[in-house]
């Protein structure tokens, strides 16, 4: 490790002028960093932002005001991604790295890269040998949201961060292939985000079926499959069409800029803990979270619809605590009517606001 483990006070305001962001993961965790640059943008507006992502975030955040450059880690070319992610790092250097990621390859990636300060997750949280990669850590924390450990970089670098703002878009020259998608509809959206990347977040599809004709017939929503065309998500679109009776209007594959369209003009967004269901959040449209796999108050919504989550990770009246803990086998747990009463909450406390 070189210098001081953690940030030194008093510094950190000269170290904002050029910045690297390590976090090539999914898109959620992509969404969860956009908090960080906008703050560290309003604290430093002339300060260059670099951001190293997969091609799939990096659909989501290009041309984001917040993000002056993306290099690319396609991690379906194997290692040649190191190679090449390699080179382009090689041609910049910054003041300052922030690695999100806790994993081996985002501290290979840190290696990459010219700077006197990495500063990454404190040693107890640093997994796979991370921390030998950065030269600056923030301080311990008990466990909290994923969303508030990455604005603890915030609080390293000495930046405010009361005010979180993600300002994902719609962006002005999308607007017209929204209202455009819209028009197409002759009543309010109900946007279904029916699988995720890991079989143990997904609900079951013919359960989505039924809620679909519930959504359609007894609260007058058109119901939109939204996702990407991955085999499992294409199977369970057609479970879906197959068993509902009003047969959905499916997007999928529409691509992320045109989901944060979708999901800005919906009028309620269903979704199992994926990145569309942070994405809902960030634009402030009301989501039903079906949470078993992970962690509610770790990984769920942030801040916001907490009423609205249907929660199959914790037993009944069970405290449990925040934690990276993954219990299997919980979706099934998650009924029909569990979800519809979430629909007759959002229809009773959010509806009339809806747009």
């Amino acid at each position: 490790m070189i210098g001081a483990p953690y940030m030194p006070a008093g510094r950190p305001a000269a170290l904002i002028n050029r910045v690297c962001i390590v976090m090539m993961s999914a898109v959620g965790d992509a969404v969860h960093v956009l908090p960080v640059l906008n703050a560290l943008k309003r604290h430093a507006p002339r300060a260059h932002v670099t951001w190293v992502l997969q091609p799939g975030p990096a659909a989501l955040v290009r041309a984001h005001p917040a993000v002056d450059d993306i290099v690319l880690f396609d991690r379906a070319k194997g290692w040649r991604a190191f190679t090449e992610t390699r080179r382009e790092l090689a041609r910049r250097s910054f003041d300052v790295v922030l690695d999100f990621q806790v994993y081996l390859k985002a501290g290979i990636v840190t290696s990459f890269t010219r700077a006197p300060i990495k500063l990454g997750f404190d040693r107890a949280r640093a997994r796979d040998l991370n921390w030998l990669f950065t030269t600056h850590r923030i301080p311990p924390h008990a466990p909290q949201h994923v969303q508030d450990q990455y604005l603890e970089f915030l609080t390293a670098l000495e930046i405010p961060n009361e005010e979180v703002r993600w300002n994902l878009g719609p962006w002005p020259e999308e607007r017209q292939w929204q209202r455009d998608f819209f028009a197409r509809l002759d009543r309010p959206a109900a946007a279904i985000v029916v699988a995720t990347s890991k079989p143990q977040k997904d609900w079951l599809p013919e359960r989505w079926a039924e809620v679909v004709d519930v959504l359609y017939h007894d609260f007058a929503l058109e119901p939109v499959l939204v996702g990407g065309r991955t085999e499992r998500e294409l199977s369970a679109q057609q479970v879906i069409m197959e068993r509902a009776r009003h047969k959905p209007f499916s997007a999928l594959g529409s691509g992320l800029r045109n989901l944060v369209g979708i999901l800005d003009g919906s009028a309620l967004v269903l979704a199992p803990d994926t990145g569309p269901l942070h994405i809902a959040v960030a634009l402030d449209r009301p989501v039903i979270s079906l949470m078993g796999y992970t962690n509610p108050k770790r990984t769920g919504p942030y801040r916001r619809f907490h009423d609205l989550i249907v929660d199959a990770y914790g037993e009944p009246d069970e405290d449990y605590p925040i934690s990276m803990e993954n219990r299997r086998d919980r979706m099934p747990r998650i009924t029909v009517r569990d979800v519809v009463e979430r629909i007759e909450r959002w229809q009773r406390r959010y509806a009339v606001a809806s747009r």
